[in-house]
């Protein structure tokens, strides 16, 4: 009897953090493996990844990681995970593991695990074999993989639009798509992001006219923010740069490593006398094309305009564009943004949302899709829920029924035995890994809402200093305040404060004995009262007790 469970997790109801797991008897095949930038609310983190327990625990059961494209949200996590996954082959075409190796290659970890897959071109795991189809997106080689199974096939497209007019490494091979549909697809996962949005995304996701209007109408010097791996849309602005003899500098060690071994491989079309160095950030008329190195969103492009980079200083002068459209998780950190180069006098030019798209399905795509691969169940990933139920309804104008339409969440279960759904209450442990800097894992809630007290409150610390013998009080009680009062307007509250330390101290102090837990128990309980009463703020209070 085959069995087949399908889940994810990470992808659904959330933007980025894609990963799928496919079960197929006893073989585990794993759909991408991406990253979740993080938002305003996670103080110090740099990215979110999947909790990938379930994959540790499994490993040898699993046959590979799948990765569609090479962008963040399919394939950031990679190398976080392959530090524990060291036994798990990760398949993908030529240019996704030529980006894939730069990452892991900085990070000093070995890329003998990196497979490279050929489209059009089948791969037997026993039983069962993965098919990876030429799919059209912003970036070269994406594809969606088929893993056919005795049950059917079940598709997993990846980011895709249609568009005839993308060639080469971006063409989609329709007919290769229509052939799958006609042997019997069992399951589709198609993903949702521009589900609510009516007709094909095409032409909509085309910059080159606007951009080449913006070079030709600013003589002056113009900053150019994009994703680093939206490699389509950087060959747009590259073209409008050439047609307007422009030159370019190029901020950010990653975008100016993607740029240069795209165009050694013949990825992007562009002429590199035309790229110069930092030295040539201020001259008249030069393009600086800005990106960010695998951190948070806008971390560059911020850092120049509240005056803090090394290179590049800020003028009235310029004007600001922003290539690519912002995702909705990022419009909080965007509006800051655009509102900092507002108050600086630059000229500020941002795509309307409406009008210009990124390469993502709409509904007509979706529906095209589901024409082609006629699935006999459909099952919408990435995206918010509210995406994923856009999608479900997209399925329904299709012809999909509403039974075998799948919406779920992350860690949920779809369930087939042989070819048939079966109603399942199972539920795979689900979370998220906070990564600040190089810790993995090590950075949970507690700590994100200490982060937050401290941002809000300050911090108030209590020094003192005992004799070890006599235990009498030989320095302090001193308090030291960071982000918490201006001390020099709020002597009255510091002295208070120093008073009521040492009053706790003394109480607790009994011949040549200090309870240490009560001292610092009873300073943080009196003196957080006070400083309440006082402040209306709750600082954190740190109590630091010596012996000498």
């Amino acid at each position: 009897m085959s069995r087949i469970k399908i889940f994810s997790l990470g992808g659904l109801n959330e933007q980025g953090k894609n990963i799928y797991v496919v079960e197929v008897n006893q073989d585990i095949f794993v759909f991408d493996a991406g990253l979740k930038f993080s938002d305003d609310s996670m103080l110090g983190i740099d990215y979110v990844i999947p909790n990938y327990d379930y994959l540790k625990e499994n490993e040898e059961r699993i046959k590979g990681i799948f990765l569609s494209h090479g962008h963040d949200e399919a394939m950031g996590a990679i190398p976080d995970m392959l530090v524990d996954l060291k036994k798990v082959n990760v398949y993908g075409t030529k240019f996704t593991l030529e980006l894939l190796k730069s990452e892991l290659e900085e990070e000093g970890l070995p890329t003998d695990q990196l497979i490279e897959l050929k489209p059009h071109k089948k791969v037997e795991f026993g039983e069962n074999s993965i098919f990876p189809i030429s799919m059209t997106h912003s970036i070269p080689d994406s594809v969606g993989y088929v893993l056919y199974t005795k049950d059917g096939a079940i598709f997993y497209t990846g980011n895709f639009v249609f568009d005839p007019t993308m060639n080469d490494f971006y063409r989609m091979d329709i007919g290769k798509l229509a052939y799958v549909g006609k042997q019997g697809v069992l399951c589709l996962l198609s993903e949702s992001l521009y589900a609510d949005r009516k007709g094909f995304t095409s032409p909509n996701h085309r910059i080159y006219s606007v951009m080449n209007e913006v070079f030709e109408k600013h003589d002056g010097r113009i900053l150019c923010n994009v994703f680093a791996s939206q490699i389509y849309r950087i060959q747009e602005v590259l073209n409008a740069v050439t047609n307007n003899d422009r030159k370019i500098v190029i901020i950010g060690k990653r975008l100016e490593r993607i740029i240069q071994k795209s165009i050694d491989m013949n990825y992007i079309h562009f002429d590199k006398k035309r790229i110069c160095n930092l030295h040539h950030v201020e001259d008249e008329g030069i393009i600086l094309l800005i990106a960010d190195d695998r951190e948070k969103a806008f971390t560059n492009i911020s850092r120049i305009v509240k005056g803090y980079d090394k290179f590049v200083k800020l003028t009235e002068d310029d004007t600001v564009v922003f290539a690519s459209q912002v995702y909705e998780g990022m419009i909080k950190t965007a509006t800051k943004l655009f509102d900092l180069i507002a108050r600086m006098g630059c000229e500020l030019i941002t795509l309307p949302t409406k009008k210009y798209l990124n390469h993502h399905a709409s509904r007509e795509d979706l529906m095209m899709m589901i024409d082609l691969m006629d699935p006999k169940y459909y099952m919408p990933v990435m995206g918010e829920y509210r995406h994923q139920v856009e999608n479900a309804k997209a399925a329904k104008l299709a012809g999909m029924k509403e039974e075998n339409i799948l919406l779920k969440l992350n860690g949920e279960v779809v369930l087939f035995e042989d070819g048939v759904l079966k109603e399942t209450e199972e539920k795979q442990k689900i979370d998220s890994i906070l990564i600040d800097g190089l810790q993995v894992g090590d950075v949970g809630e507690l700590v994100l809402r200490d982060r937050e007290a401290l941002s809000d409150n300050g911090v108030v610390i209590v020094c003192a200093t005992l004799d070890k013998a006599t235990k009498k009080i030989l320095a302090g009680p001193e308090i030291l305040t960071r982000g918490f009062i201006y001390v020099k307007e709020h002597t009255d509250i510091i002295e208070e404060a120093e008073k009521i330390s040492l009053e706790v101290i003394e109480q607790n102090t009994k011949e040549n004995y200090i309870e240490f837990n009560k001292v610092k128990n009873g300073i943080r309980e009196k003196l957080g009262k006070y400083l309440y009463n006082q402040t209306e703020c709750k600082p954190m209070i740190l109590v630091v007790v010596q012996e000498v």
